[in-house]
């Protein structure tokens, strides 16, 4: 099976290219379903998280409070780096297990996990070919605006808390540029598809 990442800066339309390659037959994993797999209750993964950041965390039902997480996290950098830390060898575990059963029913197929942070983690190493989706500053700003109802300066702020698109985009073997809207996305989605399919029947 071919193993894909799939990743790009928020905001920039990496949603709608999943999309397009699970209607192209590729099987896809979205990291942040993982990420929520790997923090149930009973999980080794939680009881990391307790034993860093504190019983506080977790709701009265035992089950993780993303909120009051989020809050110890977002503005601190190295508790950020912690969580990250923390998190990521869970993440990467279950993802390969849930490849792994993939290649088993089809090794002839694609396997794509989307992960918005697969550069920064590292995690992009273990994948045989990179798409970095990304648009123009202004398309992404604006879209990140309107899907989140947020401010400009609260936008821009999420933004430019993660790693520059023209940074990401260095790493890629495929680039997606998603500005010109749906179906130059769709086509381009297409192309690459097509090249992954000759890269399997090399």
């Amino acid at each position: 099976m071919l193993r894909v990442g799939l990743t790009g800066s928020i905001g920039v339309g990496k949603s709608f290219v999943a999309s397009v390659f699970v209607e192209l037959g590729c099987r896809l994993l979205d990291a942040d379903q993982t990420a929520r797999e790997v923090v149930m209750p009973g999980t080794p993964g939680l009881h990391a998280l307790t034993e860093s950041f504190g019983a506080e965390i977790l709701n009265t039902d035992g089950t993780l409070n993303r909120k009051r997480l989020g809050a110890l996290v977002f503005a601190d950098q190295s508790r950020r780096e912690q969580l990250n830390h923390i998190l990521h060898p869970f993440i990467i575990a279950r993802q390969d297990e849930i490849m792994n059963g993939w290649e088993a029913e089809d090794p002839d197929g694609i396997g794509i996990v989307d992960a918005a942070l697969m550069i920064e983690s590292g995690g992009y190493k273990r994948f045989d070919k990179l798409i970095v989706v990304h648009c123009r500053p202004e398309v992404q700003l604006e879209r990140l605006m309107l899907r989140d109802k947020l401010p400009r300066d609260e936008a821009l702020r999420r933004i430019n808390s993660q790693m520059p698109q023209h940074e990401k985009q260095k790493f890629a073997d495929y680039l997606i540029d998603t500005s010109d809207g749906f179906e130059p996305t769709r086509a381009q989605t297409i192309r690459v598809h097509q090249n992954l399919i000759r890269t399997i029947r090399g």
